[in-house]
């Protein structure tokens, strides 16, 4: 209540003060000399500020997030951060502009603890060999882009054992490092340590900590290294050692901009034509991609990674048309009255399975079993009971699976007929298909969902030993992996909401509601993208500190509470000096202190810190009792 009434009282007071006065309006650095102007703690902004613009007003902030709400509440003119973060976040938030003169210029690297001059030397040379090899511009394509599609996330094998690489992360700095809707540790960092870590043949680890506390962890052996856009200043370099620049990187200032106007109603369609300048979807990876690219290069983009998305992209209105499988449209269409095709077929392409080069044994046996299968009809018949009849009862294929096992990657929402997840299980021709030739080879089939995207390099890698997912046969392809006969010719079709078909629908759909609207972000934000997972991992993580540290501190208290009775002048005097100040120290300066300084050379879980941590907390008071 109090920080409701204060944030009402402070809106009167500038509705009072102000008048009709117009914000600050900042174009050039130089008319942010007495600009409020927020900057993460601990980072390179805060130097770089002062001596730029030491007029200023400096407001410190933890989460660059933080920052950017205070910004466009108004309580700041300015926020500090460098060019990637900047330039992500005035995409995302249309009332926040970049202003185009830099700060300062720093070099971005990866720090290493002084003294691990192997370990300094060796990373640094795979930085090198990365800059060479031309890996680390393409890295800064994919994860510095322009515009709204999705990241691009090659599949980087990393060793499962050995000892590990802990990287030190601040996992709120996208597009370097951030967690991804799916819990995983993502951004140009997270895929740079993924290589390090392949080249060093050891698994990672992430470390996820507040800026500030990154080199104290490096100092203290909690982390081995620190990937996390840090830049290479003399005063770091007193306290640890970097390695080589991977990336050249400015810092910018953000503002507030002007919000741009309501965008047009969307234009009716009824050719292929009239896609050619649209918001358009395709699913990362696949040959749809390749052809949006060469016969719409004036079109808006945007890459999906699942059939999921890119359906709900086009039912939200965030893209106007996308492209897909002819013959999963078809299924769709059966039983979804609010999609239509667009124009005709566009052209047809054969699919077969997908194998690593080399592997001659395995493709070789794939391509008898087609032939076997084909010429019997049970072939034929599993095409007229998944595609021409959307049959979707998964027939019980026998298997003894005493030969090994045959790992096959796969998408699991490809859609009907293909492959699709039902009461938990894989369905669909190409599933089918897989299950009758590892039962013709006697070994038990373990289907690897995957994203498209990462299929191909799983196979290289011999992560699976193949791929079964509608994987249409081209030349770019072929350079990469072996394919098996081709076993099906798919098609590919536009599809639209039927509303946006000129002469189906005239008027626009009523705005939905506050309830309808939350519903919708729900489902999307819970159900979809599955981010309950995140919540629930950190739920199980609170509840077990909660129910370890009430116990030890109970026991604890009941011990300091003893000492407090004692006849003993000594012992009441430690359990009074325990009370003072476990009661006056915050528990996060606790935590620290645990963490850092007392166990500071001993690997320990994180989560028995804080038991520990509030179990000390918790007995001050306890004792009291």
């Amino acid at each position: 209540m109090r920080v409701v009434f204060a944030w009402v009282v402070l809106c009167l007071l500038g509705l009072v003060g102000c008048g009709g006065d117009e914000a600050r309006l900042i174009e050039r650095l130089d008319d942010a000399r007495h600009a409020r102007i927020g900057v993460m703690t601990g980072s390179t902004a805060e130097a770089h500020l002062a001596r730029r613009l030491p007029e200023a007003d400096m407001k410190r902030f933890d989460n660059i997030m933080d920052a950017v709400s205070a910004l466009k509440a108004d309580q700041l003119d300015a926020v500090v951060t460098a060019y990637p973060a900047a330039n992500l976040l005035a995409h995302k938030n249309p009332d926040i502009r970049l202003v185009r003169e830099p700060l300062a210029w720093e070099d971005t690297s990866i720090a290493v603890r002084l003294g691990d001059d192997a370990l300094l030397g060796a990373v640094d040379r795979i930085v090198g060999d990365l800059k060479r090899e031309g890996v680390l511009a393409d890295m800064a394509r994919r994860w510095i882009k322009q515009d709204d599609r999705p990241y691009i996330q090659p599949d980087i094998p990393v060793p499962d054992g050995g000892q590990p690489l802990r990287i030190g992360v601040s996992a709120t700095r996208e597009p370097f490092s951030f967690i991804d809707a799916r819990g995983r540790f993502s951004g140009l960092d997270a895929e740079l340590s993924r290589h390090l870590g392949a080249r060093l043949g050891r698994p990672l680890v992430f470390v996820d900590m507040k800026f500030m506390a990154l080199i104290p962890a490096l100092q203290s052996g909690k982390v081995d290294l620190i990937v996390t856009g840090m830049t290479a200043t003399a005063e770091r370099r007193r306290h640890v050692a970097f390695t080589q620049a991977y990336y050249d990187n400015a810092l910018m200032l953000l503002v507030r901009g002007p919000t741009p106007a309501p965008s047009q109603a969307p234009m009716h369609m009824t050719r292929l034509e009239d896609i050619a300048e649209q918001r358009l979807g395709v699913i990362m990876g696949t040959v749809h991609d390749k052809y949006v690219a060469q016969h719409y290069p004036r079109a808006h983009v945007s890459q999906f990674r699942s059939l999921s998305d890119m359906l709900l992209a086009v039912k939200s209105g965030k893209v106007d048309a996308a492209f897909y499988t002819s013959e999963t449209l078809q299924e769709i269409q059966r039983h979804d009255q609010e999609l239509a095709i667009l124009g005709p077929r566009l052209f047809d392409n054969p699919i077969g399975m997908g194998f690593r080069k080399g592997n001659d044994e395995l493709r070789l046996a794939f391509n008898a079993f087609l032939a076997n299968l084909d010429s019997s009809g049970q072939f034929d018949d599993m095409v007229r009971r998944w595609v021409t009849e959307g049959d979707t009862r998964m027939p019980d294929v026998p298997n003894p699976g005493d030969r090994g096992v045959l790992r096959v990657g796969t998408v699991g929402d490809k859609g009907l007929p293909f492959t699709v997840v039902r009461d938990n299980r894989l369905i669909g021709l190409d599933v089918e298909l897989a299950e009758r030739f590892g039962a013709h080879l006697g070994r038990q089939v373990r289907f690897v969902d995957m994203e498209f995207g990462s299929l191909i390099a799983a196979v290289a890698t011999g992560k699976i030993d193949m791929i079964a997912s509608t994987l249409m046969l081209t030349e770019e392809r072929k350079a990469k992996i072996d394919f098996s006969e081709p076993y099906l010719e798919l098609g590919a079709n536009v599809f639209v909401l039927k509303s946006r078909l000129a002469g189906v629908a005239t008027s626009a759909p009523p705005q939905a509601g506050f309830w309808q609207g939350l519903r919708d972000s729900i489902h999307s934000n819970l159900i979809l993208e599955q981010r309950y997972l995140l919540i629930w991992e950190g739920l199980k993580t609170t509840v077990v500190i909660t129910l370890f540290a009430t116990f030890f501190g109970t026991l604890l208290g009941a011990l300091v509470c003893h000492g407090r009775m004692s006849p003993r002048s000594p012992v009441r005097l430690a359990a009074r000096l325990y009370i003072a100040v476990l009661r006056g120290l915050p528990v996060l300066i606790l935590l620290m202190l645990i963490y850092y300084v007392v166990l500071a050379k001993v690997e320990i879980d994180p989560v028995l810190v804080a038991v520990v941590a509030f179990g000390m907390n918790f007995a001050a008071y306890v004792s009291e009792m």
